[in-house]
């Protein structure tokens, strides 16, 4: 008796079929797996962007149940979207009275001072002039500073230009350029589109396009400190606490060690 063979058509339509139903069957897997994870929403100062995405990457990987969600930005305008509801589990301020006011509130459950940083005077990697200094400023065409109102740099820059009394003279001949964020600032510096700025040291580091003309004297500002804290209203408490000790751990603090952080004392 002659058995008939499927025409090789017929073979390789089956053989779609078949994995069409296994993959289909691995995308609802990973799409339910996906859901089934906690997203956990951390507010937190621009000058962080570059350690909390490498300090997140790491944490993912040892909790594949929990997605890491930040809503970077100046800390003032972070601190008064969560003043006004939105959902948030963590708060990584670059200022203590934006912190402060959140914890005055209520709003705070758990908190640390964690980092420390510096300010610096940049100005881009191409400048040919000769070392510039705070004192020097007043020469210069364009200085850029991140707003003072929101912007924790900000805020400490001023501190600093009127601790040397040049705040005064800057401003009143419309040498100061204000950004939203350090970031914008650092940014006003690398495109040439100020002759000098004032941002954080680890904001510096980071940059190939500027180099650093001079350190604030810590004498000038008040101390800059970044405290990190637990939103009470959060949906996810212990996926919030567990990240936020991750966040204190020796791993993390190598990581913010190398991006020029040192723990606040």
């Amino acid at each position: 008796m002659k058995i008939l063979k499927p025409p090789l058509p017929l073979i390789m339509i089956i053989l779609l079929i078949i994995l069409s139903a296994c993959n289909d069957g691995n995308v609802k897997n990973e799409a339910k797996q996906e859901k089934n994870k906690v997203e956990l929403t951390v507010s937190a100062a621009a000058s962080l962007q570059d350690s909390l995405n490498e300090i997140a990457d790491k944490y993912e990987r040892k909790h594949p149940d929990v997605k890491i969600t930040f809503n970077y930005g100046a800390s003032g305008g972070l601190q008064q979207q969560i003043s006004q509801g939105a959902p948030v589990d963590l708060f990584f301020s670059a200022a203590k009275d934006k912190f402060e006011k959140l914890k005055q509130d209520g709003m705070i459950s758990k908190e640390i001072d964690l980092l420390h940083n510096n300010l610096v005077l940049v100005v881009p990697i191409d400048d040919k002039q000769s070392a510039i200094s705070f004192e020097e400023l007043p020469a210069v065409k364009r200085v850029a500073i991140g707003f003072p109102e929101s912007v924790p740099a900000g805020q400490y820059a001023k501190e600093t230009l009127e601790t040397m009394k040049i705040w005064k003279q800057l401003n009143d001949h419309d040498k100061l350029v204000q950004g939203k964020d350090v970031r914008q600032v650092l940014t006003y510096v690398e495109t040439n589109s100020v002759d000098a700025g004032v941002v954080y040291k680890t904001d510096a580091l980071v940059s190939n396009k500027v180099k650093i003309a001079a350190v604030a004297e810590e004498r000038t500002h008040s101390p800059i400190v970044y405290p990190v804290g637990i939103i009470k209203s959060s949906k996810h408490q212990k996926e919030a606490n567990s990240f936020y000790e991750f966040l204190q751990s020796e791993n993390s603090m190598k990581i913010f060690g190398k991006y020029g952080f040192v723990r606040s004392k």
